[in-house]
């Protein structure tokens, strides 16, 4: 991975790239003479739900169309492979900023509301569509390119200012899922932390903490090729971008935050499935390891502060959930237990489930263990986002934007509430 920059840096390194990359949607209409595009390149299931008209709106409605029409003409002036890769770098930091400005009301225009996550959830999406109709005369690795930018639109490489005398905690949030059943969900883990992204919170102790984040995507592919890993891995080892803490965040159970105490190591889920459709392979009767997961114990757990963090109770209680789903040593059945798990059982689900938004737990977590054992991490999830409207066309409402702000707030607080 490239060196992490600083979020301050980004932008000023942008300026000169973008004068020759980005240009304005106006001329950017009119691609290259000689840019091929193919319309009949076949969309992964994610991808495919932007057929969806309401989906699209996300991207019109929020001001960052104009990054969406740009896109493909910043790809046809691309004349090798190295510059295609630089494109795309530059334009998934674009991006990337873009969202951040728009959660923390540094970016006008558009008419939904600042702290919407979906919008660039879509546009990110909407512009690997674009990605990947580009059928440029040289050869390129449509899958790697797709990887540059999705990395670089997500925060990663995007690090700590390291200001002395500040301390760093870094979170990760989600993309929406369940989208087949409701296209219009948000996710407010995702939200959230796009709003803490780069931000200076003071905690209990009378400390500032700077807090960076990643937004990840719901796709067991993606998690099988460490991104996870690649994400907290430099914010675990000593350094300039080490973390004072670690947590990973995403959307739990209705009406409530609940802080996990344990991550099982295995995918039990199915059969739900991620954002591509895909399953994991694993029951609650036979539970599976992710492929190619670094050895490391059945169950990890919490070292975050959770008493100091349960202190804050407010507009949502905040709870220790203690359970877990385990085969006992000796058995060969699925035991739920509240207490933990006992020595020596195979994992099936920690407190989480047996879904992503446990791996993300467990495996950060993993990581921590072997990179380093005294810090403070775990998982957070938040309650469900509630309150679309009945309308199936219309796009948010006062009651979504309010819970969706209520949720944003408490979990910074419920960071504030730490000491480090």
């Amino acid at each position: 991975m490239t060196c992490l920059r600083r979020a301050a840096g980004l932008a000023a390194a942008l300026t000169g790239t973008l004068a020759a990359l980005l240009a304005p949607a106006a001329a950017a209409q009119a691609a290259p003479v000689g840019c091929r595009t193919s319309a009949t390149v076949p969309l992964d299931a994610e991808q495919a739900r932007l057929q969806d008209a309401r989906l699209a709106a996300f991207t019109e409605r929020s001001g960052l169309g104009e990054l969406l029409g740009g896109f493909p003409s910043a790809l046809c002036a691309a004349r090798n492979a190295r510059q295609a890769e630089k494109v795309v770098d530059t334009w998934g930091r674009t991006l990337w900023q873009a969202g951040l400005d728009r959660a923390q009301g540094r970016r006008p225009g558009g008419e939904l509301p600042a702290r919407d996550d979906r919008p660039l959830y879509w546009t990110r999406l909407a512009m690997t569509v674009r990605l990947a109709r580009w059928q440029p005369r040289f050869e390129v690795d449509h899958a790697a390119l797709r990887a540059r930018f999705e990395d670089a639109s997500r925060g990663l490489g995007d690090g700590f200012e390291s200001a002395p005398g500040v301390r760093r905690i870094f979170v990760s949030g989600f993309d929406p899922f369940g989208l087949d059943a409701e296209p219009r969900r948000a996710n407010p883990s995702g939200s959230a932390v796009l709003q803490l992204h780069g931000q200076r919170i003071t905690l209990a102790d009378g400390s500032t903490a700077e807090v960076r984040a990643v937004v990840l995507p719901v796709r067991y592919g993606d998690f099988d090729e460490g991104i996870v890993e690649r994400a907290f891995a430099p914010h675990l080892r000593p350094g300039r971008q080490s973390a004072d803490l670690i947590a990973s965040i995403s959307q739990g159970y209705p009406g409530k935050f609940t802080l996990e105490e344990w991550a099982g190591r295995a995918r039990s889920a199915d059969p739900a499935t991620d954002n591509v459709a895909a399953l994991s392979g694993g029951t609650s009767q036979h539970p599976v390891d992710a492929p190619g997961l670094a050895p490391g114990p059945q169950f990890v757990r919490t070292t975050l502060p959770t008493d100091a963090m349960r202190a804050v109770q407010q507009p949502f209680p905040v709870l220790l959930n203690t359970f877990v789903t385990e085969i006992p040593a000796g058995a060969t059945a699925p035991v739920f237990r509240t207490d933990g798990p006992t020595p020596g059982s195979r994992a099936v689900s920690g407190g989480g489930g047996g879904y992503l938004s446990n791996e993300v737990a467990y495996r950060s977590n993993r990581l921590r263990l072997f990179l380093a054992p005294g810090l403070p991490g775990g998982h957070l999830h938040t309650p469900v986002l509630t309150g679309l409207p009945a309308d199936p066309n219309r796009l948010t409402a006062p009651e979504f934007e309010q819970n969706e702000a209520a949720i944003g707030d408490e979990v910074r607080a419920i960071l504030s509430a730490v000491r480090l």
